[in-house]
Protein backbone atom coordinates (compact mmCIF):
# COMPACT_ATOMS: atom_id res chain seq x y z
CA UNK A 1 0.00 0.00 0.00
CA UNK A 2 2.82 2.43 0.84
CA UNK A 3 4.40 1.86 -2.59
CA UNK A 4 1.17 2.88 -4.31
CA UNK A 5 0.90 6.04 -2.22
CA UNK A 6 4.49 7.07 -2.90
CA UNK A 7 4.36 6.38 -6.65
CA UNK A 8 3.60 9.98 -7.71
CA UNK A 9 6.48 11.29 -5.59
CA UNK A 10 8.90 8.66 -6.89
CA UNK A 11 7.91 9.41 -10.48
CA UNK A 12 8.22 13.16 -9.92
CA UNK A 13 11.66 12.65 -8.39
CA UNK A 14 12.73 10.55 -11.36
CA UNK A 15 11.41 13.06 -13.89
CA UNK A 16 13.20 15.93 -12.15
CA UNK A 17 16.44 13.92 -11.97
CA UNK A 18 16.14 12.94 -15.64
CA UNK A 19 15.47 16.52 -16.73
CA UNK A 20 18.63 17.57 -14.87
CA UNK A 21 20.56 14.84 -16.73
CA UNK A 22 19.27 16.25 -20.01
CA UNK A 23 20.51 19.72 -18.99
CA UNK A 24 23.94 18.34 -18.06
CA UNK A 25 24.21 16.31 -21.27
CA UNK A 26 23.09 19.25 -23.37
CA UNK A 27 25.78 21.35 -21.72
CA UNK A 28 28.44 18.80 -22.61
CA UNK A 29 27.30 18.72 -26.24
CA UNK A 30 27.11 22.52 -26.41
CA UNK A 31 30.59 22.87 -24.91
CA UNK A 32 31.97 20.46 -27.47
CA UNK A 33 30.31 22.35 -30.32
CA UNK A 34 31.44 25.86 -29.34
CA UNK A 35 35.04 25.05 -28.35
CA UNK A 36 37.89 24.08 -30.66
CA UNK A 37 38.68 20.40 -31.00
CA UNK A 38 36.42 17.58 -29.97
CA UNK A 39 35.80 15.92 -26.62
CA UNK A 40 33.84 13.09 -28.24
CA UNK A 41 34.86 9.50 -27.56
CA UNK A 42 32.18 7.63 -29.52
CA UNK A 43 31.55 3.96 -28.88
CA UNK A 44 28.78 1.39 -29.03
CA UNK A 45 28.01 -0.57 -25.87
CA UNK A 46 25.62 -3.40 -25.10
CA UNK A 47 23.42 -2.98 -22.04
CA UNK A 48 22.28 -6.38 -20.80
CA UNK A 49 18.60 -6.27 -19.85
CA UNK A 50 18.27 -9.91 -18.84
CA UNK A 51 14.61 -10.86 -18.68
CA UNK A 52 13.21 -7.32 -18.38
CA UNK A 53 9.73 -6.87 -19.79
CA UNK A 54 9.06 -5.30 -23.17
CA UNK A 55 7.60 -2.12 -21.69
CA UNK A 56 10.62 -1.55 -19.47
CA UNK A 57 13.05 -2.08 -22.34
CA UNK A 58 11.03 0.30 -24.51
CA UNK A 59 10.84 3.08 -21.90
CA UNK A 60 14.54 2.77 -21.08
CA UNK A 61 15.43 2.85 -24.78
CA UNK A 62 13.40 6.03 -25.25
CA UNK A 63 15.01 7.67 -22.20
CA UNK A 64 18.47 6.80 -23.51
CA UNK A 65 17.67 8.32 -26.89
CA UNK A 66 16.23 11.48 -25.29
CA UNK A 67 19.52 12.12 -23.49
CA UNK A 68 21.91 14.17 -25.66
CA UNK A 69 25.06 12.21 -26.44
CA UNK A 70 23.40 8.79 -26.42
CA UNK A 71 21.28 6.96 -28.96
CA UNK A 72 19.56 3.60 -28.82
CA UNK A 73 20.51 1.70 -31.96
CA UNK A 74 18.38 -1.36 -31.35
CA UNK A 75 17.59 -4.32 -29.15
CA UNK A 76 19.02 -7.79 -29.75
CA UNK A 77 18.24 -11.17 -28.25
CA UNK A 78 21.06 -12.94 -26.47
CA UNK A 79 21.81 -16.65 -26.77
CA UNK A 80 20.46 -17.08 -23.23
CA UNK A 81 17.09 -15.64 -24.27
CA UNK A 82 17.53 -12.23 -22.68
CA UNK A 83 17.94 -8.91 -24.44
CA UNK A 84 20.62 -6.29 -24.90
CA UNK A 85 20.11 -2.66 -25.81
CA UNK A 86 22.74 -1.40 -28.26
CA UNK A 87 23.63 2.17 -27.34
CA UNK A 88 25.83 4.67 -29.16
CA UNK A 89 27.53 6.80 -26.51
CA UNK A 90 29.52 9.90 -27.45
CA UNK A 91 30.98 11.46 -24.29
CA UNK A 92 31.76 8.66 -21.81
CA UNK A 93 35.47 8.13 -21.16
CA UNK A 94 35.26 4.34 -21.68
CA UNK A 95 32.78 1.51 -22.13
CA UNK A 96 32.60 0.81 -18.39
CA UNK A 97 31.65 4.44 -17.66
CA UNK A 98 29.00 4.35 -20.39
CA UNK A 99 27.50 1.16 -19.00
CA UNK A 100 27.59 2.53 -15.44
CA UNK A 101 25.62 5.60 -16.56
CA UNK A 102 23.09 3.45 -18.43
CA UNK A 103 22.68 1.09 -15.46
CA UNK A 104 22.10 4.13 -13.24
CA UNK A 105 19.20 5.27 -15.43
CA UNK A 106 17.80 1.72 -15.38
CA UNK A 107 18.16 1.41 -11.60
CA UNK A 108 16.46 4.76 -11.01
CA UNK A 109 13.64 3.92 -13.45
CA UNK A 110 12.94 0.62 -11.69
CA UNK A 111 13.03 2.24 -8.26
CA UNK A 112 10.69 5.03 -9.41
CA UNK A 113 8.13 2.72 -10.99
CA UNK A 114 8.17 -0.20 -8.57
CA UNK A 115 9.57 1.15 -5.33
CA UNK A 116 12.04 -1.74 -5.31
CA UNK A 117 15.66 -1.95 -6.40
CA UNK A 118 16.36 -3.78 -9.68
CA UNK A 119 17.14 -7.41 -8.98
Amino acid sequence: MIRVLTLPFRLLGFVLWFLWQIVLSSGAVLLDVVTPGSRATPRVVRLDMGDARDGHVTVLSVLITLTPGTLTLGVERTEEGGREILVHSVYDRDAEAALADLRDIDRRLVAATTGRPRS
